[in-house]
Parts: structure tokens; sequence; C-alpha cells
């Protein structure tokens, strides 16, 4: 039984073993090895063009006529038949005069274009275009036939721009004529329409010596760079002008351009312009970009209802035509609520014309999409909006009648238009308004100040026991300080009258320098006091001439500087532009510094006087305590316009906000607090006129030393004046 298995095992081993022992292209088949036809079991193996033939073990492929192996005598997948361009390597040659011309596996001999071939003895004949199609050149030319070609000679008035095989189309070159410009017109627009005009004139009557295409192209944007370098555009009627000479030249010089896609870049003007010709309209899209717009849409578009063989479109941006911002800044009263919201507008792109062939181009059929790069990237808030523009010469304003769609991030805004014209983009501002909190608290420390101010006037001028020249500085200071801050509480924000509130805004210039003015003169008595040792005090002339002489030479000479620059469409403020808030701050600036190095001195001076061997101690000490309230007074004044110079910055916060609402509408109490309150003097008055006005309270006692009575009356110079009749 066991040899039984065995020989049954063995013998299936023995017939598994022989099953595997067939060859590559063998197959085994009734236990014996047959031939595997490869060509038959993959009708593909030999790919396109060929036949596949099967030899005992394998196969080989053979290409078909026209076709060669690749690599040579491939028997394997990898290979392929590839075409053999007879044309190319010379294998056929055609007779006469026709040419050779490649097809899939063979070739055709045949006329090249322009000639058709002859019925008397094959060979080819010119094609006269001119018979064969009476229309080729249409109504406005006359078709000139030529061996192999054709010409269409326009009529006097018509043009083709050069594309001698295109029908002609009517040429006006009234647009370039020199009656149109007014004296005000630069003189280089006057020669580049000169220029433009004797081109256009050319064309008319084909005169052969015209400029290129490409020349033109150049002269144009070479003048354009001259016109906005030299900042001759200096009003609406010169810009409009110069607007339409852009985009007429480019109708101009466009279909004369050869290049398909002509990129021309000067310093001030970039542009992209594309070029298309034929027999047959082109379809698709047709895409141009600049630096700072991409231009999209159909060739449809571009064309329009005819077509005369040939057809452009053109983008021109324009780099340095910001710089205009008095002129392009105008939005037109498409939204009445704007002006009532105070919002103002500024571009945000650089300016684009977008030219084409098509005529009409007022209501597109479908609509074209441009996308602008921000010039300064910043996303759409509560506080701003981007805009899609175009530049309406009626109205001599920005217009977004036409923009059927758009849409912003913080550095793109695409839009969609239903015409083609000079676009942008308008970044619309609207003025974010003060909280509810701030406005109370500026009335309410403004109203107290405006009190404090008031008794300090009071003070200073009646309190008999305290005159001298620092009660004078102090009371013209005060003075300064309660105009200023009885303007601002009434008239800050009276924008809606421009000239109210351009006198409000100087006001508050002229007043606030001099309040600073004072200050600095407080600065100059304190060093005379303690430096010098006769004539401590100032003449009141020269007082009147620095406190008020120089704010008034600094308020007029940024009147005639700069009008505009006294009240903003917010407050009736400096305005920012052209760095005008500069003729408050900087000197401001120079008053702080100046103040800050007598001071220095002062303090410097009054430690040597004290450590002297014979120190007149009542006098110093009197003189230190009216320095310590100057430097306080500095700080008030000065130290709280610091806060007021970060909120001018982008990211000014809101507690440098806070800070500096606080601080400025409380000046006139803390002034009143350090030169009123914390006098002794001033306070022994304010107690007798106390008990003068009630007699029937009983008279409290004052508390004052002999020494310091007497200290007070000590006198500082050898003229016998008190010290506090000199300070």
């Amino acid at each position: 039984m066991e040899l039984k298995w065995t020989l049954l095992l063995l013998g299936l081993f023995l017939e598994s073993r022989e099953s595997h022992t067939c060859g590559i292209g063998f197959k085994s088949e009734n236990k014996s090895c047959v031939d595997t036809d490869e060509c038959v079991m993959d009708p593909g193996v030999c790919g396109n063009h060929a036949q596949c033939f099967n030899t005992p073990g394998s196969y080989y492929c053979t290409c078909d006529e026209g076709f060669q192996s690749t690599p040579p005598n491939f028997t394997q997948t990898t290979g392929q038949c590839l075409d053999i361009n007879e044309c190319l390597v010379g294998t056929y040659e055609c007779s006469a005069d026709l040419e050779c011309v490649n097809t899939i596996g063979s070739f055709n001999c045949s006329c090249p274009k322009g000639y058709k071939t002859s019925r008397l003895d094959a060979g080819c004949e010119d094609i006269d275009e001119c018979k064969d199609n009476l229309d080729i050149c249409g109504t406005n030319a006359q078709c000139r036939n030529k061996v192999g070609s054709y010409n269409c000679e326009c009529h006097q008035g018509y043009s083709n721009y050069g594309n001698n095989q295109s029908k002609c189309i009517e040429m006006s070159c009234d647009q370039f004529k020199a009656e149109s410009d007014v004296e005000s017109t630069p003189e280089t627009l006057k020669h580049l329409r000169a220029l433009l005009r004797s081109s256009c004139e050319s064309l008319r009557t084909a005169n052969g010596s015209r400029k290129t295409g490409e020349q033109l192209l150049e002269n144009v944007f070479n003048s354009t760079d001259e016109l906005l370098s030299e900042g001759n555009i200096a009003d609406g009627e010169t810009l409009n002008q110069f607007l339409d000479v852009v985009e007429n030249s480019m109708r101009l010089i466009g279909p004369q351009l050869k290049e398909p896609v002509t990129r021309m870049e000067t310093h001030n003007t970039f542009a992209e312009v594309a070029v298309m010709r034929g027999q047959t309209p082109p379809s698709g899209r047709v895409t141009l970009r600049t630096d700072s717009a991409l231009f999209s849409t159909s060739w449809e578009t571009v064309v329009g209802e005819s077509y005369p063989g040939f057809v452009f479109a053109a983008l021109v941006s324009y780099k340095d035509l910001n710089s205009f911002r008095d002129l392009l800044h105008k939005m037109s009263r498409e939204r009445p609520d704007d002006e009532e919201r105070s919002v103002t507008y500024q571009l945000n792109s650089k300016v684009v014309t977008a030219v084409v062939s098509n005529a009409e181009t007022k209501q597109l059929s479908e609509p074209v999409m441009l996308v602008f790069t921000h010039e300064e990237e910043r996303a759409e808030s509560e506080g701003v909006s981007y805009s899609c523009v175009y530049w309406d010469e009626a109205e001599g304003a920005w217009s977004g009648r036409g923009c059927e769609g758009a849409w912003s991030n913080s550095t793109h805004t695409v839009c969609y238009w239903s015409h083609f014209s000079t676009f942008a983009v308008l970044m619309a501002l609207y003025p974010v308004q003060d909280s509810f909190d701030l406005v109370l608290i500026t009335r309410v420390g403004l109203a107290l100040s405006l009190v404090c101010l008031f008794l300090c006037i009071l003070t200073f001028k009646f309190c008999r026991s305290i005159q001298g020249t620092r009660t004078s500085i102090h009371l013209h200071l005060s003075i300064s300080l309660f105009i200023a801050d009885l303007v601002f509480l009434c008239g800050i924000s009276s924008t809606h009258n421009q000239v109210a509130c351009r006198i409000v805004a100087g006001l508050l210039h002229f007043f606030f320098l001099s309040a600073f003015c004072w200050m600095l003169l407080e600065g100059v008595q304190l060093y005379r006091m303690v430096v010098m040792v006769f004539h401590t005090t100032l003449k009141h002339l020269y007082m009147y001439l620095v406190g008020y002489g120089a704010p008034l030479v600094i308020v007029i000479i940024s009147a005639i500087a700069f009008p505009a620059g006294y009240g903003t469409d917010r407050h009736c403020w400096l305005s920012l532009d052209r760095y005008f808030i500069l003729s408050f701050f900087a000197p401001v600036c120079i008053v702080v510094i100046l103040n800050g190095f007598v001071f220095v001195i002062t303090v410097w001076k009054l430690a040597r006087k004290f450590s002297s061997l014979s120190p007149d101690l009542s006098s110093l000490k009197q003189i230190r305590s009216f320095t310590v309230t100057a430097v306080a007074q500095l700080c008030i004044l000065g130290g709280t316009w610091i806060f007021g110079f970060f909120l001018f910055q982008e990211k000014g916060t809101e507690v440098m906000l806070y800070l500096f609402i606080i601080l400025n509408s409380l000046q006139g109490a803390l002034i009143f607090i350090m030169h009123c309150l914390l006098s002794r003097p001033v306070r022994t008055e304010y107690y007798k006129l106390f008990v003068r006005m009630c007699p029937h309270k009983k008279k409290a006692e004052y508390s004052t030393s002999p020494s310091q009575t007497s200290s007070s009356q000590k006198p500082l110079r050898s003229d016998g004046s008190t010290a506090e009749s000199q300070i």
C-alpha cells in the first residue's frame, strides 16, 4: 500500500515538472510544447502602421509603406513605426512648379499658396484672386493681382493700416487736429498730436514714407514719459486730452504692429498689444498683462460685428499718473450719502487704458475682466471698501457706471465691465465715528479746563501780590490755551462750511503755537534769573513778538504755501497731505527741545549756587520751586502732544488715543492746580477774597510763619525789588 502511494506521488511530480519545461514563445498543450501565435493573441503588439508576422517561438514586425521602424528591425512592443517625411528626406521630387506636401504615410505634389494646377501641362499657374473673389478687398479698395498673391489698394480716405490683403475701412484723422488744442495744452502733447496726425494722413494716402508701428509706439511712450515726468497735467481738461491721445494712438498703431504680441515698457508707461490677421475672425480668449493689471476678454468681443481682416487689443498702464492725486481722487456724485458721511477716496491701483479695434464698445455683449494689483495692501473693513471705476471725461471724475460685478481681497480687485475706457480701483475711506465715551471725555474735560483757565486769567491779572514777568507769561499762556480750547470745543467738527472750517483750523494752529511760545519764554526767564545777575526781566514788547508774532508768521507762511492744508473732511485741523501737519509739530518739537536744554542748564546752575559758601537760600528755593513747576508744565503741554503724534501713524493704539484726549482736555485744570492752588501767595489771596465775600463767617487763622513772610519779601537784587516782583 505504501509503495502504491509513493509511485502515485512520483508520477504527479514528474508530470508537473514536464509541464513547465516549455521555453519562451511556446505553451504546453496535451503534454507537449506548441508555438504561441503572438500576432493572434495581441493584435496590437506591433502598434499602428505595421504588420505582425509569427515565427516559431517569436514574431517580427514590418512597417507599412511610408513608415520606418524605431528602433530598426524591432520585434518588441517598445518599438513603433513613424511616418517618413518624403519631402524632407528627398526620396521623391515634385516636377515643375509643384510643391511637396507630406501626408501620413505618403506625400502629395500640389501647387503652392496663390497658385493652382494648370489644365494644360499639369504645372502650376497663378490664381487671380481678384477675379475669383470679387469682394476680396471690399468696395473701398481696388484689388491688384500679382504673381502668387494680391494687394488691396485703398481708395482715398480709407486704409487697411498696412495689411495689404485686408479690406479697407474709412479713416478719419480729426481726433489729432491741432485746433482742439487750447492755450493750456502742453507743448509735448501738441507735438505728439502733430506726429500722429502726419502718420494718420500717410495711411489715408498710402504714402510709403510713414513710420512703422513699433517706431510710432516708442515715440508715443517717450512723449507720455515726458508729460508725466514734468507734471504738465495740471487740470481735468489736460488730463482728458492726454487720455484721448493715448487711446486714439493705440487705435492707429495697434493694427500696424508686425508681431502677434508686442510688449513695451518705458519709465512711466507699460503696454502690451495683441494683433491677429487672417481671412477668418479669430476665436477664443485674449489675455494681456502689464506690471499692475490683467485684462481678459474674448476675440469675438474684440472683433465686433465687422471683421476687415485684422484685429487688435491693447492694455496701457501709467506708472506715475497716480501722483496727480488732486485730479484723480474725485468720485462722481452717484452716491448722495457719501458727502453727508464725509467719505474720501484714494487711488489704490495704477491707472490703465484698455483699447480694442471694435468701435462699438459702449455696451458689450459680454463683460470684460480686469484684475488690479493694489498699491497699498489693505483688507476691506468697516472703514475701507474698494470700487471699480472708470474715468468719466464729461464729469472730470471717476464713475462706477458699467461695472457688472467685482470682488476684492487685501492685494487684488477683480472688475467686470460692460464697456472699454480708462480704469482704476478707488479705495473709499469711511470715517470711523468717535465713540460716545471719547466725545463725553473731551467735552467734560474741555469745559473743566475752560473754567480753570478763566480762573487763572483772573488770578494772574488781578492778584497784585504775584505780579511780575513770570506772572505775565502765565497770563498770556492761559489766554492762548483758553481761546484754543474754546475754538476747539465749538468748531472742531464744523466741516460742513469749508471757509469756516479753515478759519477754525487756522485759529487752533495759531493759539496752540502761541501757548508753546509763551512756555519757551518762561524757560528763558528762569534761565536769566539764575544765570544773569542784572536785568532779570524781559521787556513786554519782546515777549509779544515771540509769544504772538512768531506763531503769526508761521501761520501766514503755511497758509500761503498750502491753503488747502487747513481743514480736513473729518475735522477742522491741519491736513496730513504734503506733510502739512509738520507746520505745527516741527515748531512744537523745537520749543520742547530748547526748553529741555534750558531747564537742564538752569538746574545745573541752581545746584552750583546751593553748594556755594554763602547761598541766598530763600531766593534759590523759590526759584527752584518755579523751575519744578515750569518743568511740570513742559511735560503737561509738550508731553501730551507726543501721544498725539503716534495717532497719525497707521497703527495708532486705542490707549494712545485715550491718553491724548484725557491729558489735553485737562491741561487747563492742571495749570490751575500748579500755578494757583499750589502757590501759597495765591491761596492767601483766595482766602482773603473768600473772607470778604462771607464776612459773617468767623475768620480762621491762616498759619504763616514770620520767617516765611520775611523771606518772601526779601530782595533778590541790589535794586531792592523783591523776588516776587521780579518774577
